[in-house]
């Protein structure tokens, strides 16, 4: 499936419209994640931990997104776009959440 943040994919003309698709997923931060994080943030570094948990949750997010394309009948998602935000009282989950249009190619 062509997955693309553009509004057409170059020589492949859209054949019909499907609507618009999305996919969202929400992840808890673990304590010892955090705790290792934190301790990172203190003296510099990336943490990989969280760049893991972040690639995994778009991943699922763009994988929902394109199984709802593919059961409309899509064979490509255009105008993709993937948004991040923190949930919870005191910011201990993420969304991310990825959508765009469901088309024929």
């Amino acid at each position: 499936m062509i997955v693309t943040t553009t509004s057409t994919v170059e020589g492949r003309p859209v054949q019909q419209y499907l609507g618009i698709v999305t996919g969202e997923v929400i992840v808890g931060a673990n304590l010892f994640r955090d705790l290792f994080a934190s301790v990172r943030d203190i003296v510099g570094g990336r943490s990989g931990s969280y760049e893991d948990v972040l690639a995994r949750a778009r991943m699922q997010a763009l994988q929902e997104m394109q199984d709802t394309a593919r059961n409309l009948g899509g064979n490509a998602v255009i105008g993709v776009d993937i948004d991040y935000e923190v949930l919870g009282s005191n910011g201990s989950m993420l969304m991310v959440s990825a959508s765009g249009t469901a088309v024929v190619v």
